[in-house]
């Protein structure tokens, strides 16, 4: 080990390095120092070579014997000490830099009104503290934030640490929404209003919809889609009487938003606290309990639309635009989501439907 330690620009001088110049100006050994200094030539030799450092009892006795202060030498440690810490934030801001490039920040000056950055270690800085995490790699690990399951191959270190600040950013927003305890029966109770909303304007029901939730103990967040995140939604218990439901406004086509909020609302239900849930477009990162993803869309499919009316519907690739009008009228349900359900399953084409289907325009920018 070396009393020296540099790392571009920054310098750090062990106070052994000082020790070894006094000895050479003294032109004595170093066993003679060690012999008048009162200690051994092994603690004198560490202490050159920057392998200990300076305690107290040694900061006394070179002040008696050189006629320096105490706090000289302990003055030297403590400088030695911080531009270690100095070179070794340095470091981390260097090894964090590439991830931070994967990372989309101008997404988080347009949403939560972070300041723009002058350089990458800005960017680095202002991440950490956003994301609340010491080194932007800790985002990484497998168990930040979520606990779900990863196939041998694994997802790309993008998706990975995108869908972590989408999660975590959702995290913070929920912090400044009030929620009564959570209620399992209300929320059920509050359902066949959830389900009348698909037929009305994003103004008229968005409000709405994050009273009902939060009056069931749920923080609901409405995010921008964030690049290379893969995450469509997620549902993350903060406590057992608090849970955060996250949605992204990527696509949002009427029957894809209207299925994904039941979806999302199941794994509510399903009540596990100690599970993540992650709607992804990333296959590796789905939850690892499918039987449980499975439940969530078939309830989603069958509260929209119960599958006895379905049953009389009976449709094929020649049920008509206005067949499928009346018969969503009927069961009263937005068109676009009995529509997306017969493209699901192909009955229908693609291509199919453009009149009936609706895209929500939900802009969203500084919401934290």
């Amino acid at each position: 080990m070396s009393n020296i330690n540099e790392y571009k620009d920054i310098v750090a001088f062990h106070p052994g390095y000082y020790i070894a110049d006094i000895i050479e100006d003294m032109e004595i050994s170093q066993a003679e120092f060690a012999t008048r200094m009162g200690t051994s030539t092994k603690t004198l030799s560490q202490l050159i070579h920057g392998k200990s450092n300076i305690s107290n009892d040694i900061a006394k006795k070179l002040s008696a014997m050189l006629g320096t202060g105490v706090e000289v030498w302990l003055n030297l440690q403590n400088t030695y000490d911080q531009k270690l810490i100095e070179i070794q934030m340095a470091r981390d801001i260097d090894e964090q830099a590439e991830l931070a490039k994967e990372i989309d920040y101008k997404y988080f000056v347009d949403v939560v009104g972070l300041e723009m950055a002058k350089s990458i270690n800005d960017k680095v800085n202002n991440l950490c503290k956003f994301f609340m995490v010491s080194n932007l790699r800790i985002m990484l690990q497998q168990d930040f934030l979520v606990n779900f399951r990863t196939s041998v191959s694994c997802n790309s270190e993008k998706n990975i640490i995108n869908s972590r600040a989408w999660i975590q950013t959702a995290m913070n927003i929920s912090k400044n929404i009030d929620t009564k305890p959570y209620n399992a029966a209300m929320l059920k109770e509050y359902l066949p209003e959830l389900r009348s909303m698909t037929v009305k304007k994003t103004e008229e029901f968005l409000p709405r919809m994050h009273e009902i939730f939060a009056d069931c103990g749920i923080a609901f967040v409405l995010l921008p889609h964030l690049k290379n995140s893969g995450v469509n939604g997620a549902v993350k218990w903060v406590t057992e009487d608090r849970v955060v439901l996250a949605m992204n406004n990527r696509g949002l086509d009427a029957d894809k938003f209207w299925f994904s909020l039941f979806h999302e609302i199941k794994h509510v239900l399903q009540q596990k606290i100690k599970t993540v849930f992650i709607s992804s477009t990333v296959e590796e990162m789905k939850d690892y309990n499918n039987n449980l993803e499975v439940e969530a869309d078939r309830f989603a499919m069958d509260y929209l639309i119960p599958p006895e009316e379905y049953k009389k519907l009976e449709p094929t690739r020649y049920t008509s635009d206005n067949e499928i009008k009346e018969f969503a009228k009927k069961i009263g349900i937005h068109p676009g989501i009995v529509a997306g359900r017969l493209q699901h399953e192909g009955i229908i084409a693609q291509n199919r439907c453009s009149k009936l289907k609706e895209k929500y325009v939900i802009k969203i920018k500084h919401i934290a």
